[in-house]
């Protein structure tokens, strides 16, 4: 089974505040950064998964995508926590985002979330700031 490894990251400035995604897909060498509004941190964290998941079903089709493994490295401990069934989820806003990652699981031959150190999320990091840095500008 072919194994993608994909990194995210999902900030706010302010809880909430202005919130954006960085999302970098390491097997398949893309990028992406997108301001999403005003969310919580959280909520940014739980977006760049589904982001994440979404592009790479389109990047790859679903039918391969059904033979292939996605290993989803993120720096949210609760985000990984949750998402592992480690975490009670009792955020009524993060319930729908849960559902909606479980959901594209079900796409994949296997999904995998795992907790990485800050430091190792750096490209991902820096996709989410470029894009909150972009969206400020255009206010400007």
């Amino acid at each position: 089974m072919e194994k993608i490894i994909m990194y995210s990251d999902g900030g706010s400035r302010g809880n909430p505040g202005p919130a954006a995604l960085g999302v970098y897909i390491e097997t398949l060498g893309k990028n992406y950064g997108e301001y999403l509004g005003v969310k919580t941190n959280n909520e940014a964290e739980y977006a760049a998964v589904i982001f994440g998941l979404k592009k790479i079903k389109a990047l790859i089709g679903k039918a391969k995508a059904k033979e292939t493994a996605v290993e989803c490295r993120m720096d949210s401990e609760l985000v990984c926590k949750q998402l592992n069934h480690e975490y009670k989820i009792e955020n009524e806003k993060l319930q729908p985002l849960f559902l909606g990652i479980w959901n594209l699981t079900l796409d994949f031959g296997a999904v995998k979330f795992v907790c990485v150190r800050r430091e190792l999320n750096t490209a991902a990091d820096a996709l989410a700031n470029e894009a909150l840095d972009r969206e400020k500008q255009k206010l400007f």
